[in-house]
């Protein structure tokens, strides 16, 4: 897809735009027409989230404290910052100012995802395709939840970790302490200065962003004891084993609990412990790819983020739709490289899209109570996330990590000046 301009590209004038990146310009704005007409609609129903819980939160934020006993409240302190984030528009209502910063936040990570891609070698505009295209098949969805200015952020640290780790890696401190899942985009830095660099950054903006909240607000660390007692949520993983299950007679409920609606009933609260097992597992399972992977290129940063994601929202207790966000941006930023592992991946995330919005909103009342149509679609969607996560996972180990013929074979070749076609840093 990618096409090297012909001429310096002066993005405040269109006339020296490519036309490839005009083709985009025009879909992009006519598809998020579309998407801020379903919002304002509230056909989607996803302007109750924020007119209702965020705006609330806002309110009790603007005192001085976090919400204290409230369960739906689960996110870490720095969540506040998006929650309070509309007040500086105060000519617009909550929800409008919400949308519109939401809005903003897409044409930022548009603009950056074109702007790090065009003319670059080893670079590809496919990731700014996939990023306009993916995106509305959320529906209104992305503009009525903070995780679009969350994945925003994940996406520019990402871009940022190769050639400026100290700021990719605050940058990701503070988005740990927004919504916990940026803290992965670390883990694939190249062993050396960059990881120490990265890592020791983001370790320090999150604690200084927690510091400084704690100090502001009281009840900072109460979202802890809300999300211990979470339960199994219709959507994820061990739901849809208990939705088939509820198909053959198991005598479980659905009700809206800890923010969610989750089940309840037999086997539940040891689904709910599995999903945490198979968490630590995954983190397992990183660690040791670490500890092997001994080749890193371009583009192995993005590909361990996403790989590293998708383990993470896979083994949840919770796969709200709203996590695919997360996934589309990451693998839009691995599309960015043409040397990614995760192309097939990213490519498989579309269809996952789709589905997750069949699911949420057009069947999500039927998913409640239960049917072989809705069923039918969670067990699509979710058993085609299985495949991709195990096939990031898969691809990430091949790509990086030595098999025992290529080790032996290395350790009997003659050495030689080291060349590398794609170094890391120079993205």
């Amino acid at each position: 897809m990618a096409q090297v301009p012909t001429r310096p590209i002066r993005w405040s004038r269109p006339a020296t735009w490519p036309r490839e990146v005009l083709v985009l310009a025009v879909y992009w704005i006519a598809s998020r027409l579309l998407m801020v007409g379903l919002v304002r609609s509230a056909k989607t129903e996803s302007t109750s989230e924020v007119g209702e819980l965020y705006r609330g939160w806002s309110e009790v934020l603007r005192t001085g404290s976090f919400p204290v006993d409230d369960v739906t409240w689960q996110y870490p302190p720095g969540a506040a910052l998006p929650m309070l984030a509309p007040a500086a528009l105060p000519f617009l209502t909550y929800l409008q100012a919400f949308w519109l910063l939401m809005l903003l936040t897409d044409a930022l990570v548009q603009f950056v995802l074109l702007r790090v891609s065009l003319g670059r070698p080893g670079r590809s505009t496919s990731g700014a395709w996939l990023w306009a295209l993916a995106l509305p098949l959320l529906l209104g969805l992305p503009y009525g939840r903070y995780d679009l200015a969350v994945t925003g952020l994940a996406m520019v640290s990402l871009l940022l970790l190769p050639a400026r780790p100290r700021l990719g890696g605050a940058l990701a401190g503070v988005g740990a302490m927004v919504k916990v899942w940026p803290a992965l985009i670390v883990l694939g830095t190249p062993r050396g200065r960059t990881t120490r660099q990265a890592w020791a950054a983001m370790t320090a903006a999150a604690l200084a962003l927690l510091l400084a909240l704690a100090a502001l607000f009281d009840h900072a660390l109460d979202f802890l004891h809300a999300q211990r007692h979470r339960g199994v949520e219709i959507e994820s993983l061990g739901g849809t084993a208990f939705q088939l299950a509820r198909m053959f007679g198991w005598p479980g409920r659905v009700e809206q609990h800890y923010g969610s609606m989750e089940f309840l009933g037999p086997y539940v609260h040891r689904a709910s412990q599995l999903s945490l097992l198979l968490t630590v597992a995954a983190f397992g399972w990183l660690l040791l790819w670490r500890l092997r992977a001994r080749r890193w290129t371009a583009a192995t940063p993005y590909d361990a983020a996403l790989s590293a994601v998708l383990l993470f929202t896979l083994t949840s207790r919770v796969i709200s739709p709203q996590y695919l966000i997360w996934l589309i941006g990451l693998a839009a930023v691995c599309l960015s490289v043409r040397g990614t592992c995760q192309r097939p991946v990213a490519l498989l995330l579309i269809p996952v899209v789709a589905l997750t919005s069949v699911d949420f909103p057009l069947f999500f009342d039927a998913a409640v109570a239960g049917g072989w149509r809705p069923t039918a679609v969670i067990v699509a969607r979710n058993v085609l996330l299985l495949a991709a996560g195990l096939w990031s996972a898969g691809r990430l180990w091949r790509a990086t990590v030595p098999s025992r013929a290529r080790r032996r074979r290395t350790a009997t070749a003659p050495t030689g000046p080291r060349t590398d076609t794609d170094p890391v840093g120079t993205v």
